[in-house]
């Protein structure tokens, strides 16, 4: 499948699933103003986070399809990554905005209808279980994708939490269980924006996804490479590694045929399906401060 059809197979469920959220956002402020609780208004306010970071992965996603023009050489799908990294940062200010208001309704709680509560979560359940069902599949395959997935991933546990807090607000009628529930989600959308700007952010630094001395030792060792430096490897966006090298091979060895064969290589060994490397005959020993990766 090429790189455009996945970024359009990737936003029908995006889209879908962002519908859920909008409808599902709207109806959950109405009642949880109602109820007075704030285990609700804090999924409402992840919601439209979710409905946030949806929409932008929907835009990264429709961006990311473009083919590469003028000076955007390699397209545009990076701003999947930015999309990701973005998504990543609104997961912790919500998070710090639900421990903060939270801490508030511990030392002063106010009254709570646990059954308008627990009524309201458990219709927010179904809606994310379906959302969650949507963006599973995609979200192996995209890390922008997976930002969404994250955000909706986080609210079903939110949901959860928070019937739970109004079934024992029902049941025993102590109020402190709603803002309990409220620092557990916050717990849980610390633990997923972690993860998410770990990702992100060693993508866009050009991290190698590879340990390079290692790719490097196993080139070397194509019979007629003698030595390889300048190599860089880093991903452009999500499932598109790229690898460039300078290749040094014996005197009359057939340079194409080892450029194919560590292309070759590099795509099978290390899904670096697309590298750029500049294979030479070796002559003389390598510059001062061009200093060769790896040499036989």
């Amino acid at each position: 499948m090429s790189h455009s059809h996945e970024h359009t197979a990737a936003r029908r469920p995006l889209a879908l699933a962002l519908a859920l959220i909008v409808g599902l956002m709207a109806g959950e402020i109405v009642f949880g103003v109602v109820a007075g609780s704030l285990a609700l208004m804090a999924d409402a306010g992840h919601m439209l986070t979710d409905a946030a970071a949806l929409g932008l992965a929907l835009a990264a996603a429709s961006f990311a399809g473009r083919p590469a023009r003028g000076r955007w050489t390699f397209g545009f799908r990076r701003l999947e990554i930015l999309a990701a990294h973005v998504n990543g940062i609104t997961l912790v200010v919500v998070g710090v905005v639900i421990v903060y208001t939270a801490i508030r309704r511990l030392v002063d709680p106010p009254t709570v209808r646990g059954g308008l509560v627990l009524v309201v979560a458990l219709a927010g359940i179904a809606v994310n279980l379906a959302a969650t069902a949507l963006l599973r599949a995609p979200s192996r395959k995209s890390l922008n994708i997976r930002g969404a997935f994250l955000h909706v991933v986080t609210d079903l546990a939110a949901f959860a939490g928070t019937a739970l807090a109004g079934g024992l607000v029902l049941a025993t009628g102590w109020d402190r269980f709603d803002p309990i529930a409220s620092l557990l989600v916050a717990a849980l959308i610390f633990w997923s924006s972690f993860s998410l700007l770990r990702e992100s952010t060693r993508i866009l630094l050009e991290v190698s996804p590879d340990e390079p001395r290692e790719i490097a030792g196993e080139m070397l060792g194509v019979p007629g490479v003698v030595e390889v430096h300048d190599l860089h490897v880093w991903t452009v966006g999500s499932g598109f590694p790229s690898a460039s090298a300078h290749v040094l091979v014996e005197p009359g060895a057939d340079c194409h045929a080892i450029r194919l064969e560590l292309a070759n290589l590099l795509g099978e060994r290390f899904g670096l399906g697309h590298s750029t490397l500049q294979v030479e005959h070796g002559h003389a020993p390598p510059r001062e401060g061009n200093l060769p990766i790896a040499t036989r």
